[in-house]
């Protein structure tokens, strides 16, 4: 019952805002609600975000079964209550995610500053000062929409900028993209970071560039597995080899929510040679550091998100590694033809 509540209530929500025939007027509209709905004050939208968590929570059950078995075989050593705790924690926080970004495209420089806070932003200067770029991995954690507001905490000379997947839906994807860049952080696609990190090394121009690096890889371009919260995990490996052939500094940014709407990202130095690492230690180090982040706050990472939906016994079975490029296995009958 719950499953079919939410697809009605996702085909409503489709229908009202998106069942019109022009691509700008949809984008538009989206703009206007978006704008006059971040106008209210933040205690409105925490609000707001209680009455939104009340309905996703116990209404639609929104991914509830596979966050409790993500939380469950990630923390076996926890208690059935304390599974449930964090749970609740981490629904409260998502619906308050919701409302923080669309509450982002109004605040001002000084509010922003004052609910996000960088520690440790001078290395990242050092670094730059001295010509080198940096490779910044964050993990999802809450409130990752608001990091896009670190150029605020940098000098004008810190080029900034931040791998970007693009959404399905383009007036959602629109939207996001330009209120990300909002404060002087560049949005960088996937498929353009290794072309636009070449282009700046040309320039001699420094560059920050922020890796969301806990997402789930593609089958072909899984090149490494490591043990990261209790389970055996396919990772991106891409930050890495472009850290290291351009000899970047890699940095982590360890985020930490202070209380409810105030959180602290804190840049940790993993180290500024990373060209003289072995083959993936790099983002072994980074998943062990994510680790601990999230075992110090588990209710602010996305345990929403599919994390673990690849295997490393289907992947054996469908892929093999040839010269170290990632091709389906062939059978019999696609050998024959």
């Amino acid at each position: 019952m719950q499953r079919y509540t939410f697809y009605l209530f996702r085909l409503a929500v489709s229908a009202f805002f998106f069942n019109f025939a022009n691509v700008k007027m949809k984008f538009y509209l989206l703009f206007v609600i978006w704008y006059l709905c971040s106008l209210l004050p933040l205690r409105v939208h925490y609000l707001l975000s209680d009455c939104i968590y009340l309905v996703l929570f116990y209404v639609i059950g929104y991914r509830r079964r596979l966050v409790h078995r993500h939380l469950v075989d990630s923390f076996p050593e926890k208690s059935a209550e304390e599974i449930s705790a964090i749970e609740r924690r981490f629904y409260h926080q998502l619906c308050d995610y919701f409302v923080e970004t669309v509450k982002a495209m109004t605040m001002s420089e000084q509010q922003i500053r004052r609910h996000m806070v960088f520690k440790g932003a001078e290395d990242i200067e050092r670094c730059v000062a001295e010509g080198q770029s940096c490779a910044v991995y964050l993990g999802h954690n809450f409130n990752w929409e608001w990091v896009t507001s670190l150029p605020l905490w940098m000098s004008e000379r810190v080029h900034f900028g931040q791998l970007y997947h693009a959404l399905e839906n383009p007036e959602f994807d629109h939207l996001l993209l330009n209120q990300r860049q909002r404060w002087g952080a560049q949005c960088i696609a996937l498929t353009d970071i290794l072309r636009v990190t070449i282009e700046y090394k040309r320039k001699n121009q420094p560059t920050v560039i922020g890796y969301l690096g806990d997402q789930v890889p593609h089958w072909n371009n899984i090149h490494h597995w490591c043990q990261f919260m209790n389970h055996d995990t396919p990772v991106m490996t891409g930050a890495e080899r472009i850290a290291r052939k351009n000899k970047q500094a890699a940095f982590y940014l360890e985020m930490k929510k202070v209380k409810r709407g105030y959180y602290e990202g804190e840049f940790k130095l993993i180290t500024r040679d990373t060209h003289l690492l072995e083959e993936f230690e790099l983002t072994d180090i980074y998943f062990k550091m994510l680790e601990e982040n999230i075992r110090r706050q588990p209710e602010i990472w996305l345990w929403s998100h599919n994390r673990w939906k690849r295997t490393r016994e289907e992947f054996d079975s469908r892929f093999e590694v040839v010269d170290g490029k990632v091709r389906e296995r062939q059978t019999p009958a696609s050998a024959a033809i």
